[in-house]
């Protein structure tokens, strides 16, 4: 009995190496720079003010726009990115950062193609509150990617952002390396 359990670890190592080799040959090192603007559209939350309330977090329903670089694994072909975002935030004078996840999965390898991009993490934002106010910062996104040379690729995305208490509407640009 024991030497079929010894067996069966050892074959299911040797498998999970195997696949870990194929994935790696296939793994390459990927990043993004991109600018938006994010038009507000409206609240997510109604807040019944107390005494110590200042407004919500775009108290005036500001518009934005940021500046990110993303860093990450391409995967499978280079059609799935994985990786890590830091951006630059600024809602008509409030300035702040945000950093994520960011998961982007490219339709096909042609020189056009549809693109879908997921984005999870914090935003914060030094508004009127002291310190400033932090929250989810989370983007769900479709787009187009036409593809420069090789390793090189224009793209344009639009979508939803949900951050700072309100539902935003996206329009990115950005070039891949």
């Amino acid at each position: 009995m024991k030497l079929f359990k010894i067996r069966q670890i050892l074959t299911s190592i040797i498998l999970l190496l195997v696949t870990i080799c194929d994935i790696g040959a296939q793994v390459q090192f990927s990043g993004r720079i991109e600018t938006g603007y994010q038009h507000y559209l409206f609240r997510t939350i109604t807040v019944d003010p107390g005494p110590d309330w200042k407004g919500y977090n775009l108290n005036e329903k500001q518009s934005g726009f940021n500046i990110t670089s993303i860093n990450g694994l391409t995967y499978g072909k280079k059609k799935l990115f994985a990786g890590i975002g830091l951006g630059y935030l600024n809602f008509e004078g409030f300035g702040g950062v945000s950093i994520f996840g960011d998961i982007e999965y490219l339709q096909s390898k042609n020189k056009i193609s549809p693109l879908f991009d997921f984005r999870f993490g914090y935003g914060h934002l030094w508004n009127q509150y002291e310190g400033g106010k932090g929250t989810m910062h989370t983007e769900i996104g479709l787009g187009i990617n036409c593809k420069y040379k090789e390793k090189s690729a224009f793209y344009i995305k639009s979508g939803l952002l949900k951050t700072q208490q309100s539902l935003l509407l996206p329009v990115t640009v950005g070039f891949r390396y």
